[in-house]
């Protein structure tokens, strides 16, 4: 199961900058250089930041799926 946990909070700056708190960074293996993604949804207010390797094996895992999707309705159809 996907453990989900809240870090705290952080301010925007005048800058539109953010501070990832220190045990968000050191759990979740943020280190300096590393590049974040940017995800959300305005009609939420929802926002995410992905680390750029797990954004890659997100785009693969969601891709197989997408495959065995196609081939699940396929399937079907054709029955």
């Amino acid at each position: 199961m996907h453990e989900k946990k809240l870090y705290g909070t952080t301010t925007v700056g005048t800058k539109g900058q953010i501070v990832i708190p220190a045990t968000a960074r050191e759990e979740l293996v943020i280190n300096t250089g590393d590049r974040l993604y940017v995800v959300g949804s305005s009609s939420n207010g929802l926002i995410m930041l992905l680390k750029e390797d797990k954004l890659e094996q997100f785009i693969e895992h969601m891709s197989l799926n997408v495959e065995a999707l196609k081939a699940f309705k396929k399937s079907k159809i054709s029955k």
